[in-house]
């Protein structure tokens, strides 16, 4: 089941990046080698048992829960994979999107309005991916945010707890503090770049796509492709 999975992932993203300037399919392979692949493999296995793993020198019923929900209020784990779905699901429903305008058109009857057609399409597919870039953007410099805040850069081998029902203070202890701490490192690392490349994206290709000196040279191009200038191969 798990190479069938990656099976269809990879060939979503082929599709995928077929629709996305060179900056976004940059960005894709960030997502599909550093994030999904990563996250499936070596942190499903890291973070599978840290629960069961977290122990406190006590053996009184609840304080080990309450120790564990006050070292991490979210597990990382699934912290990361609500971070993955949210900034991809905006660039799933574009190719969505585009995918379906793709086959509307290929289905057109009329040339014409099928040219027609294509030019408006393309204005709002392109406004419609300057909205996801921002908003991954967003996400990301969001989630960086609140990764430092929630875990800051090192994953402690122990700490005090104190809460109730806990015996006045105990030490707790956490498995493989030093794994866990190059992969939240890494993974910070991650998405520092893919938000720096999400913006510089962003730049570039509102640049190119809404610029004055961009849509003349997209006219252009429409032009040249609607009326070719006459030689012996259009004879």
């Amino acid at each position: 089941h798990k190479c069938c999975s990656w099976g269809f992932i990879g060939g979503l993203f082929k599709d995928f990046q077929t629709h996305l300037p060179m900056l976004g399919r940059f960005w894709l392979v960030l997502v599909l080698v550093f994030r999904i692949l990563i996250l499936g493999t070596v942190a499903s296995d890291m973070f599978e048992d840290e629960q069961e793993e977290f122990t406190c020198n006590t053996l009184q019923p609840g304080c080990k829960q309450v120790c564990y929900d006050e070292a991490f209020p979210i597990s990382q784990y699934r912290f990361w994979v609500f971070h993955l779905i949210l900034i991809a699901t905006p660039s799933l429903l574009y190719f969505v999107y585009v995918t379906h305008q793709d086959h509307k058109r290929a289905n057109s009857s009329s040339s014409r309005k099928r040219s027609s057609r294509k030019n408006r399409e393309e204005r709002t597919s392109k406004a419609l991916y300057i909205i996801t870039v921002i908003f991954r953007i967003l996400a990301e410099i969001g989630f960086l945010f609140v990764q430092w805040r929630l875990y800051g850069f090192e994953v402690k081998a122990h700490f005090q707890c104190s809460r109730s029902p806990c015996p006045l203070t105990v030490e707790c202890f956490t498995s493989r503090p030093a794994e866990k701490t190059i992969f939240l490192l890494f993974y910070f690392a991650v998405g520092v770049v893919s938000a720096f490349s999400s913006i510089v994206e962003f730049l570039y290709v509102s640049c190119k796509w809404f610029s004055p000196r961009g849509l003349h040279c997209e006219r252009t191009h429409m032009l040249q492709s609607q009326h070719p200038p006459f030689s012996i191969i259009n004879l």
